[in-house]
């Protein structure tokens, strides 16, 4: 897929082929991994070739490894391939690839996703097609699994369409954040895109108001419409939505404190705007 982000189809959108769930559901007996253990040996595939041919054959990826300073032009058409299928692709020194697998790995490492990817504009067309406002929840940078996982939990049960975010800085989809879900990302369009605000700008142009939650915003939740069709914009845990994101935004709005802590944790920030956007939708009938 070139320049635009990717979701797993949603089961109200037109039923997706499901990824065998056992390898995860197995790694989740201990809910927090422990910096030692390697990921399954099958949810990896190690090797110029290998890679190149799981890429060319459409294997879904998670995440690609690649040695420092590694160039051929076999590993420049493996990198152009990743880039025009937003996936995430990382430079790491020899020992952390030795210490995902012990077998030859040639410098490169890929991981295999537990969920599918597509055009998130394709949900978006999808929920106008059925005469239903579009809801996604964009996601600046948010990289813990945990909150990650909360946050897509959230989004399913308040209806939403998709949840997009970065390619890269993002929390991982692994066997932590299924767990952290309970299970809702196998059921909820989730899309990365190498140009986040290129893609949000995308989202407007489709007719979606771009919504950004910021603590500097004077306006509340509470005091702002948020039915129709909307992109809810929430910011990374460190230090919130990037600028050149919020010049984008059509509207900010705060949620008002009562307490001397500064901000919500942002899954439960999240989940607070989500279930204001529901109620509103439920009192207007």
């Amino acid at each position: 897929m070139s320049g635009g982000a990717s979701v797993h189809q949603h089961t109200a959108m037109g039923q997706a082929r499901s990824p065998p769930l056992l390898p995860y559901l197995r790694a989740m007996t201990d809910p927090r991994p422990t910096p030692r253990q390697r990921p399954e040996t099958n949810s990896l595939i190690f090797g110029i070739h290998p890679v190149l041919e799981a890429i060319e054959a459409g294997k879904e990826l998670e995440k690609v490894y690649v040695k420092k300073g590694m160039a051929s032009d076999v590993m420049g058409r493996i990198k152009r391939a990743l880039r025009q299928r937003d996936v995430p692709i990382q430079e790491v020194p020899q020992e952390k690839l030795n210490r995902l697998t012990t077998k030859n790995h040639q410098g490169i490492i890929a991981m295999l996703s537990p969920i599918e990817y597509v055009d998130v504009m394709e949900a978006v067309q999808g929920a106008f097609d059925k005469g239903t406002d579009p809801l996604v929840v964009v996601l600046d940078r948010v990289s813990d699994v945990g909150n990650f996982g909360a946050i897509c939990r959230s989004a399913e049960c308040a209806g939403a369409h998709g949840i997009l975010m970065p390619a890269k800085g993002s929390a991982q989809v692994n066997p932590v954040t299924v767990k952290t879900s309970a299970g809702a990302v196998f059921n909820l369009n989730i899309g990365r895109t190498y140009d986040l605000r290129r893609t949000v700008m995308q989202l407007q142009a489709s007719g979606l108001r771009i919504i950004a939650c910021t603590e500097k915003a004077e306006r509340t939740v509470y005091d702002t419409d948020l039915t129709g069709p909307v992109a809810i914009l929430m910011g990374s845990e460190e230090d919130g939505i990037d600028p050149a994101l919020l010049e984008v935004a059509d509207e900010r709005v705060s949620i008002p404190m009562a307490g001397s802590t500064g901000s919500l944790n942002v899954s439960v920030a999240t989940g607070v705007i989500l279930f204001e956007r529901l109620r509103q939708l439920r009192a207007h009938g």
